[in-house]
């Protein structure tokens, strides 16, 4: 395995760790993926629900566009290879 794919899988586990303690301790958990505008992302919950929300320029906060079905939850979690912990 090459040092570049080693380093990878290393941030990718980090990550999902870091995943796994945010939503056990009641956090929300910031998802970005590149399907989505730069200014968007998607909070997970620890009670298994996703909201996909944005932030407007020159504005800090987040704003509210929807709550994925639990079945496009589910495949967002299959996609990136996120352990179902619900």
């Amino acid at each position: 395995m090459m040092a570049l794919e080693s380093i990878a899988l290393r941030g990718t586990a980090g990550v999902k760790v870091l995943r796994e303690q945010k939503l056990k301790s009641g956090l929300p958990f910031m998802i970005n993926v590149e399907e989505l505008e730069s200014n968007q992302c998607y909070l997970e919950y620890p009670n298994g629900v996703i909201k996909l929300f944005y932030v407007e320029q020159g504005n800090k906060e987040m704003n509210f566009l929807r709550e994925l079905t639990a079945f496009e939850a589910s495949e967002l979690r299959r996609q990136l290879q996120f352990p179902d912990l619900f």
